[in-house]
């Protein structure tokens, strides 16, 4: 390997490392203000997006893991195995998300309650809004340039976030405007499918490394 090779693979480690550090950091506040204020106010969909960070702080932490369990200078095996065992981790934790959102969403419906309008819900969600995708970009191409399928997909994962700030802002505003009550939960339904496929996809990812190791 040479050294602007060796460079480059400890570069995008660095870079990695600092994405994972940031994605805990901040949807650890994120999660803390949503719960928090939500459960003051109470507000369902604030203490739910709260949950949501919470979810993807698993997820980071899964692949800040593989990260320093398998650095740039890991061998074969050892980058194989921690990348393995993270696709595991971040499959589950597209269950967890999928799970909550259909409990969230088919709670609301069932109850007619939709999203109570909220200065915090609207200000946490725009600003989620700008973070998360800038975030899923830069995880998605430096996970492409490492060649971690792990990142990869926990930048999906992130992207997931980022649409459902989009729905806590639209529902929220919907609501507020017209009474929608009902755009919150169907918008977010609408994602679970997408949330399913790409969860056993990384699993079946983690089955196939299993099985070539074998």
């Amino acid at each position: 390997m040479t050294d602007t090779t060796l460079g480059r693979k400890e570069k995008l480690h660095r870079r990695g490392l600092w994405l994972e550090v940031f994605t805990v950091a901040w949807n650890v506040v994120e999660a803390v203000v949503a719960i928090g204020v939500g459960l003051a106010v109470g507000s369902v969909a604030l203490v739910g997006f709260g949950v949501d960070s919470g979810i993807e702080v698993i997820s980071a932490v899964a692949l800040l893991w593989r990260l320093r369990k398998a650095g740039p200078h890991a061998s074969v095996p050892e980058e194989s195995a921690a990348e393995r065992k993270a696709l595991y981790l971040v499959a589950a934790t597209f269950l967890l998300l999928a799970l909550y959102i259909l409990y969230e969403a088919v709670g609301a419906l069932i109850s007619g309650e939709g999203p109570e309008s909220s200065t915090v819900a609207l200000v946490l969600s725009a600003v989620s809004l700008v973070i998360m995708p800038a975030l899923a970009y830069l995880k998605g191409r430096t996970g492409r340039e490492m060649g971690s399928r792990a990142l990869v997909a926990d930048s999906v994962e992130t992207w997931v976030c980022a649409y459902l700030s989009v729905a806590l802002l639209a529902a929220v505003g919907l609501n507020a405007a017209y009474g929608w009550w009902w755009a919150d939960p169907l918008g977010v339904l609408a994602m679970l499918p997408v949330i399913l496929w790409q969860g056993w996809e990384t699993f079946e990812e983690a089955r196939e490394d299993e099985g070539d190791e074998e």
